[in-house]
């Protein structure tokens, strides 16, 4: 069956259909909303090493648990071992989280110019010293994990010596989304990288796959390709948090039942009314400009709404454009 729990260290979890850490986008709003249609487990954002090291406060906020998450978590990044064991240290005082992520994976210039995200998929023996700092600073209070990528180009593919390097280290599971950092989120993933990743963990640890997930037969075509333990979707779940449900409905009978417009606009509310409490409503409302175009993507008259979404101020505006869904 390929809808099964899963151990993550000690962590163990009901189910092994995750959402990933998206920046700007997996707040404990949204991670919320993912839970209550059934996700497995959920990330953070990307968390800034440095910033937490500086005790800034806005930082500290990103890392809050949502009320459902029965287990969650925080995904920081950073380049120097130092640094990323202190961050470790923060984020067990501030939460109880039940796992701590290291980005190696992120392909934003702002990023790897500082060593961190795909840099360290790149510099094996870095991420190796990275991950042990992290892992003694831990202590066994939380799972330690890795996110990686491929490799940095089609010339330097470096995923298979950045896995043993963090398992080495004492990592308690390995994501791979199996594009190189050149190519961005463009073009294909290489889910043959991820079967083989797969194969070279020898059940050592879980290994988890991303990249190229957007429906649920996606999600079941990686597991049976692949044989990983377990998938991650993160574009996908854009919008479109019912893919849990879904994906777990296929797994389980073989088939998923399609989500009314109604609904789609009904939890998008649900999320803006979240967001308003924790950013308050100004911030809520332009960080759901971007999403309700999502939740109304493929609705019959939804792109005239999305035209008036990108002005929309208040929840009274939210309202006014997409009332009338709600009966649809």
């Amino acid at each position: 069956m390929y809808f099964h729990p899963v151990k993550i260290g000690a962590v163990q979890l009901e189910g092994n259909i995750f959402l990933a850490p998206v920046a700007g986008y997996s707040d404990r709003s949204f991670r919320s909303i993912c839970v209550e249609h059934g996700a497995s487990f959920t990330y953070t954002e990307m968390v800034s090493a440095e910033a937490l090291a500086r005790g800034n406060i806005k930082t500290v906020s990103l890392m809050r648990r949502a009320q459902n998450e029965k287990a969650y978590s925080v995904q920081i990044f950073g380049g120097e071992s130092e640094t990323m064991a202190k961050a470790a240290e923060i984020v067990l005082e501030k939460t109880a989280c039940e796992c701590i992520d290291i980005n190696c994976g992120c392909p934003v210039p702002k990023i790897v110019k500082t060593g961190a995200g795909s840099a360290l998929t790149r510099d094996p023996e870095r991420l190796g010293k990275i991950v042990r700092a992290v892992v003694k600073a831990a202590d066994g209070k939380a799972a330690v994990t890795v996110k990686i990528r491929s490799g940095w180009d089609e010339s330097h593919i470096t995923y298979r010596e950045a896995a043993l390097a963090a398992l080495d280290a004492g990592a308690d599971a390995i994501t791979l989304h199996a594009r190189t950092k050149a190519q961005g989120y463009e073009g294909k993933a290489d889910w043959q990288k991820l079967r083989d990743l797969v194969e070279l963990a020898e059940g050592r640890v879980p290994v988890f796959g991303s990249g190229d997930l957007f429906t649920p037969e996606d999600a079941l075509r990686m597991l049976e390709e692949t044989k990983c333990d377990g998938v991650m979707f993160a574009r996908g779940a854009m919008g479109n948090p019912f893919i849990f449900t879904k994906t777990i409905q296929l797994l389980k009978t073989g088939s998923y039942e399609d989500i009314p417009v109604s609904e789609r606009i009904k939890t998008g509310f649900r999320e803006l009314e979240m967001l308003a409490v924790d950013a308050g409503e100004e911030a809520a409302c332009r960080e759901m400009r971007k999403r309700f175009c999502a939740y109304s993507k493929g609705i019959p008259g939804g792109a005239a709404r999305r035209e008036q979404t990108v002005h929309a101020a208040t929840i009274r505006d939210y309202h006014t454009i997409f009332d009338s869904f709600l009966q649809a």
